[in-house]
């Protein structure tokens, strides 16, 4: 038998059975959101202790970061010095989730992950401060691999203000 026939047939086998054909996805929509939404909680995690590794823990080695009012960082240790240097600067940096959503794809190796957080910090003379903050993040699911982060946006949606 030619290997096309062999495929078709191996395909229609599959079919008759009711398993996944080859290359369908194995989590639904909601076990590929519960992921994503747990690897944040542990990026969140990872600001509120000012541990720079554990922030970008489920981050690409090519990782892509754009903050307002910064230059875009690309790469994974760029990203995590950037985050030791905003913990150095602000001593009194955390977040906290307000809202969160996150759209999957269809093919489920790819989500997007939306959020607003309170960021709050403290100003030069020890005021505490906070701010509201939109992040969206895409993740990727390579071929072997845990999902990852591939990019990342942070914009502020108001200045910060006394808390």
């Amino acid at each position: 038998m030619n290997p096309i026939a062999r495929l078709l047939l191996l395909a229609a086998a599959t079919a008759a059975v009711g398993l996944p054909a080859m290359g369908a996805p194995h989590e639904t929509d909601a076990d590929v959101a519960a992921l994503v939404k747990r690897d944040m909680a542990e990026l969140v995690a990872g600001i509120n202790a000012h541990d720079a590794v554990r922030a970008t823990a489920h981050e690409a080695q090519d990782v892509i970061s754009m903050e307002a009012g910064r230059p875009t960082s690309v790469g994974l240790e760029n990203d995590r010095q950037g985050i030791g240097m905003a913990f150095k600067y602000n001593p009194d940096w955390k977040v906290r989730l307000i809202d969160e959503t996150v759209d999957v794809a269809r093919s489920h190796d790819m989500a997007v992950y939306r959020a607003t957080y309170w960021q709050d910090s403290s100003g030069k003379d020890g005021t505490p401060l906070t701010q509201k903050i939109n992040l969206i993040a895409g993740f990727r699911h390579p071929a072997g691999k845990d999902w990852e982060i591939g990019w990342y946006i942070v914009s502020a949606m108001e200045p910060s203000h006394k808390k």
